[in-house]
């Protein structure tokens, strides 16, 4: 009896312990980003936006995050905070505020100016920042890497379309693949239909044919967006993958590491 008694204790002791070290943990991943609203001037507009750095003392690479055309859902606020967890400092704009079909120069001006918002701060690498977009935003880092490559030094471009003129027809990525000098990650599913698994295999066929450098991440069976699920960060085995690749892909080429 005394021997299993002993046995009850002790499972309750290191059961206790494991909560208190669950805690902790959470705790600390709390402390260890800062997470704010904050407003980006851009083309005569202020652009309420999600700023996300680490919270302790340092001078860490910048990212530009261009959320999917359904709009800055708080999975992307997730994303930029676990980016954060990582060492960079991450704004994301809600880009559509003021239309949800803006033209091409209206993005790459508010892309702009997020970039000179990231360059401004103390603990931002000026010379260090990567773009990043999803969807709709995809597409745009995919045409705005190659025309802003003084700015960024390279990009992760998610379900992108690579051939798309976007929402008032203008220019495609595809027409700037001469122009691309910065590391691109692509990160796809193959059961994506608006944007075809074969469009991507063709656009890489033609960076590579152009001598660009690029990775290619493709994920079988996956959909259109997802990395997120009814608005939140999905939990799945693809999402957690495709996270840590991007920042992977960024610890290389932003870090050096």
């Amino acid at each position: 009896m005394r021997v299993l008694i002993l046995c009850l204790m002790m499972i309750a002791l290191v059961a206790v312990s494991g909560c208190a070290q669950t805690g902790e943990r959470q705790e600390n991943a709390a402390e260890e980003i800062k997470g704010e609203k904050v407003n980006i001037s851009s083309g005569s507009l202020s652009y309420p936006s999600y700023l996300a750095a680490p919270g302790k003392e340092g001078v860490w690479p910048g990212v530009v995050m261009i959320h999917s055309f359904n709009g800055l859902e708080p999975g992307y606020l997730s994303l930029a905070n676990r980016l954060a967890e990582e060492g960079y400092v991450v704004i994301a704009p809600e880009w559509q505020t003021f239309n949800r079909t803006p033209s091409d120069d209206t993005l790459g001006q508010l892309i702009q100016d997020c970039s000179a918002l990231l360059q401004d701060r103390d603990d931002v690498q000026a010379d260090k920042l990567g773009l990043t977009g999803f969807c709709a935003g995809g597409r745009y880092t995919m045409l705005f890497l190659p025309r802003m490559n003084q700015t960024f030094r390279s990009g992760v471009a998610w379900y992108g379309f690579p051939y798309s003129g976007g929402f008032l027809n203008e220019s495609r990525p595809v027409q700037f693949i001469d122009q691309l000098d910065d590391p691109l990650l692509i990160i796809h599913g193959t059961y994506d239909v608006p944007s075809k698994i074969a469009d991507i295999y063709r656009y890489a066929e033609e960076l590579n044919a152009s001598g660009r450098y690029f990775e290619m991440k493709v994920y079988q069976g996956e959909p259109h967006g997802f990395m997120i699920e009814e608005g939140q960060l999905s939990q799945s085995f693809a999402a957690e993958d495709a996270l840590y690749q991007m920042a992977s892909f960024f610890d290389r080429t932003l870090k050096g590491v």
